[in-house]
């Protein structure tokens, strides 16, 4: 007994260590929303159970999650192996009761049928009264946490532009400087990592700076949807109503999580539909367009595309040198332009793995008292360098160059010396030499057994053509981005 209990003692320990490293990792909000709410439910066979009070949450979890938790977990214990998420089904009673009022909730129109609450949704073991009263408190607690807190250092005047984002930005301007509603709603989307987020706390920062009686809330989708199952499950549909349809700026970050979540889409919509009418500015972001999105009702894609949708583009390579010189002046810091170029060239897909790899190894360098070097780069950045490092292969490098060329793959192999013929090879051979690892005489085997001194006469002549002739320059740098993307 003596030993189970000590054993118990050792599993809440864990739990609350893994607990805190889910807060630091994922912020307040997402924990407060979907993780705080996990009961610890023992460790047994290499399993951890852990317990959510309804299936809606369980489902959320075991997507987004569970992974994570496993993972931390097994680093505090080995022996653990897998975390099983089950919803807590005490109290069945005034859970089977709970869930007849929502289902009727839901007939009456508030919502449609993927709101996963069921027989097995319960008060965590509370009486009625005390279960009205923490409901009563958990409202007010979501009404005044309503809006995420911004990122500071967020602001218009720390976004980069260039090229590929700088019609998001113009139009994010517009919104935030407008004393009327610009673009209703304004739609920004892009892949991950481009800027989204940035620009959305942007227009926030700058509307409260301006107009700070303004009733400003910027939230993710998974928030609000979060929002809305607690106002059902807690009977307070109104005062969810409420809360969103008094706003004077809605900003809903990352609306893809809608998808599928029929009932949370509707709700969605009219509270949508309800600013218009009343003239308040609104403002979405997505991973995709409107018209990509998936299991997204046609009514609501209707309404998402009928204001101004901007995309940010994939960044080139002098937007993301741009980002790295601006991120570099901000930390007051000297980086050689050799490794500012080296960074930008080779982590193309996100800015945000882009500043924390200059922020890493600007902190490296001055803690152990490195010179900031390409050495130090490719030494400190190992693990992130890896996962960018796309596997390009010198076939690939001499199929691409010849296409843009137009010439054939086998002129790359071939004795011929013609300029029309010998300048596309050394583009390829220089090219292999900075997109592979492989070694010159490798390189030179695969231009028809040429030697290792050709490879290095070829990378030499690329370079001092790129730097005497701007033209083709950007021609090979166009070529890499293409072999990089």
């Amino acid at each position: 007994m003596h030993n189970s209990r000590r054993s118990d003692d050792h599993s809440v320990a864990q739990w609350e260590r893994v607990q805190g490293r889910l807060r630091e990792e994922f912020g307040d909000a997402a924990y407060s929303s979907w993780l705080k709410p996990m009961t610890l439910g023992g460790v047994a066979d290499g399993h951890v159970r852990l317990a959510v009070p309804t299936r809606f949450m369980r489902d959320w979890v075991l997507t987004h999650y569970a992974e994570r938790i496993r993972t931390l977990w097994a680093g505090e214990d080995p022996a653990v192996r897998g975390v099983d998420v089950v919803v807590d089904t005490a109290n069945g009673r005034a859970a089977r009761a709970e869930a007849a009022e929502v289902a009727a909730e839901v007939a009456d129109g508030v919502g449609g049928g993927a709101v996963h609450i069921g027989p097995e949704s319960h008060y965590t073991g509370a009486s009625a009264p005390m279960a009205a009263s923490v409901a009563a408190a958990s409202v007010t607690a979501v009404t005044d946490a309503l809006s995420a807190p911004l990122d500071p250092r967020y602001t218009f005047e720390n976004f980069v532009t260039g090229k590929p984002n700088e019609f998001a930005y113009a139009a994010a301007q517009r919104v935030a400087e407008s004393e009327r509603v610009a673009f209703n709603p304004l739609f920004l989307y892009g892949g991950v990592g481009l800027g989204k987020t940035h620009l959305m706390h942007a227009i926030a920062d700058s509307i409260r700076k301006r107009q700070p009686d303004r009733k400003v809330v910027y939230l993710s989708a998974e928030k609000f949807m979060y929002s809305f199952v607690r106002a059902l499950r807690y009977k307070d549909t109104m005062a969810f109503k409420e809360q969103f349809r008094s706003v004077d700026v809605l900003m809903i970050d990352d609306v893809q999580f809608i998808s599928g979540k029929d009932s949370t889409q509707e709700e969605f919509f009219h509270t949508f539909n309800a600013l218009v009418d009343q003239g308040r500015q609104i403002v979405i972001s997505a991973d995709k367009s409107p018209a990509d999105l998936e299991d997204i009702g046609d009514r609501l894609r209707s309404r998402l595309a009928s204001g101004l949708v901007a995309d940010i583009h994939p960044t080139t390579y002098e937007l993301r040198l741009s980002i790295l010189q601006s991120k570099a002046d901000q930390m007051g810091q000297q980086v050689p332009e050799k490794v500012l170029e080296f960074l930008a060239h080779k982590i193309a897909t996100n800015v945000r793995e882009l500043e924390g790899a200059l922020t890493r190894l600007v902190a490296h360098a001055q803690l152990v008292g490195r010179d900031l070097s390409l050495e130090t780069a490719q030494d400190v950045l190992r693990d992130v360098l890896r996962a960018h490092d796309r596997r390009v292969t010198i076939e690939e490098i001499q199929k691409k160059v010849a296409e843009h060329f137009q010439i054939r793959v086998s002129d790359m192999h071939s004795a011929r010396r013609s300029r029309s013929v010998a300048r596309p090879r050394q583009v390829a051979m220089y090219l292999s030499k900075q997109l592979t690892s492989r070694s010159l005489p490798e390189i030179g085997r695969k231009f028809g057994g040429r030697d290792h001194t050709t490879v290095m006469h070829a990378v030499k002549k690329i370079e001092e053509l790129m730097g005497e002739d701007p033209a083709f320059g950007e021609d090979v740098e166009l070529l890499r981005r293409m072999l990089e993307s």
